[in-house]
Order: C-alpha cells, then sequence, then structure tokens
C-alpha cells in the first residue's frame, strides 16, 4: 500500500517539474534567442520556405545552409492530400543549387491544385528562378536580387560535344519553365542570360525588385501581407467557396 500524500514525493515531482520546464526554456534560448515564441494558430495555408542551397542528389558540407528537397516533395504531396490544407505560400531565399533537384521541386509546386503564392525574400537566385514562378502568383520584395546565368556544372567534365548538348538540353528545360510559368519573352530571357559585364565573375544578369516585375519574370512587389492576401483570394475564388448573392 502507497501513501499519496506523501510531501516527500510530491516536493520530488513539483522539482521534478521544474526542471523540465527550466530545460525547455533553456532550449528555446540556445535555439531562437528568446524565451517565448510566438505560436501560430491553426491554418488552412501552409507556408513553405526554401532556404540556402537547394540540395540534390550529392550531399553537401555540413557547413553549408541547404534545403534537401527530398524533405520538400513528401510535404507538397502532403499539401495536395490534406483537405483542412487550402493554400500554400512558398518562401525563398536561396543561392540556387541542383538544376535538377530544383526543377523538381518547381514541377511540384506548378503541378498542385489549390492555390500557390510565392515570396523572393533576399534572394532567389539560379535555380531558384523557376521555383519563384511556379506559383500562381509571385512577389519579390523591394531589395530581393535574381541572378539570371546559364546552367553550370562541377566536378569531372568529359570535353566531347555530348557534354556540351547536355548542359545545353538542360538550359533549355530551364528557360522552358520559366518562360511557361511567368510573363518574360524567351528572348529577354535568354538575353538576361548571357549579358556580359553585369557580373564580375560570371556571365548573366542581377535583377533586383521591381526590375524583375518590369521585365515579367515576377508578378508584382510586395512581401508576407501582399501574399496572405492574394492566395486568401485565391481560395475565395475556388468553386465552392463563392457566396451566392
Amino acid at each position: 500500500m502507497t501513501d499519496n500524500n506523501n510531501p516527500d514525493k510530491k516536493e520530488d515531482q513539483n522539482q521534478e517539474d521544474k526542471s523540465q520546464n527550466t530545460s525547455a526554456l533553456v532550449q528555446k534560448i540556445q535555439q531562437l534567442g528568446q524565451a517565448n515564441v510566438p505560436q501560430a494558430p491553426d491554418s488552412n495555408i501552409h507556408v513553405l520556405t526554401i532556404i540556402g542551397q537547394v540540395e540534390g542528389h550529392v550531399q553537401l558540407p555540413p557547413q553549408n545552409k541547404t534545403t534537401k528537397y527530398e524533405h520538400l516533395l513528401p510535404q507538397l504531396i502532403a499539401v495536395e492530400q490534406n483537405p483542412k490544407i487550402e493554400g500554400l505560400i512558398v518562401m525563398l531565399n536561396t543561392v540556387g543549387g541542383d538544376v535538377e533537384a530544383g526543377l523538381a521541386l518547381a514541377e511540384m509546386v506548378a503541378s498542385i491544385s489549390k492555390p500557390t503564392v510565392s515570396i523572393v525574400l533576399g534572394g532567389g537566385h539560379s535555380i531558384g528562378v523557376p521555383i519563384a514562378v511556379a506559383t500562381d502568383y509571385s512577389y519579390i520584395v523591394p531589395t530581393a536580387t535574381m541572378t539570371i546565368h546559364p546552367v553550370r556544372l562541377n566536378g569531372l567534365v568529359i570535353g566531347v560535344p555530348q557534354t556540351f548538348e547536355y548542359l545545353d538540353k538542360m538550359q533549355d528545360r530551364v528557360i522552358d519553365f520559366v518562360v511557361n510559368h511567368s510573363n518574360i519573352k524567351e528572348e529577354k530571357f535568354k538575353e538576361l542570360m548571357f549579358a556580359k559585364g553585369n557580373l564580375t565573375r560570371d556571365i548573366g544578369t542581377n535583377v533586383v525588385g521591381k526590375d524583375a516585375v518590369d521585365y515579367g519574370l515576377i508578378d508584382g512587389v510586395g512581401g508576407v501581407k501582399e501574399a496572405m492576401e492574394k492566395v486568401n483570394g485565391f481560395i475565395g475564388n475556388q468553386p465552392g467557396n463563392q457566396v451566392i448573392q
């Protein structure tokens, strides 16, 4: 027979609870730099972040900040399958990365049946460009930049004509996707891609904020507020969500 009213046991339990709370608090401070973290309410909009370098078939060094495409693909499937999620916002601050992995993500985003909106924050460079334009509507903040340059290869390169034909075909895939999912003309996009003198150590163009909109690459200048308003507007216009008056 146990004594549930034992004061020593209650004191031990209270000390254990305090220790757990302190440990959780220390973890928050170590990871996020603050004690109280704001909690988002249950939402019908899923936010997907693509930051750092898009990691593909080759694992990058541990000091690189990466977004692993194999982590995002199941999330995109879940967004499509979950009836509680009615819209998707893609937030980008990426330097680019693996071309095939980036195109795979872009194709997945473009094929989602639910409303999608992207925001380019900081940068949406290289293969980040197709991902940014893959949504139903795209935004870029005024200070963000997008670098458009030709496809490059790392590692062993065999010096035969087939290698350059392969690169050319891969480049065409990127160009076709961007042209088909934005308002930029193919000639203009190629002009920006192969421009000389704009980048110090590369061929291409660095497009800033409103210039991306003027070229027809991005739909509008805006941030979180505009993106939330746009995706909620798309959701309201979905069949079954319209109010009959």
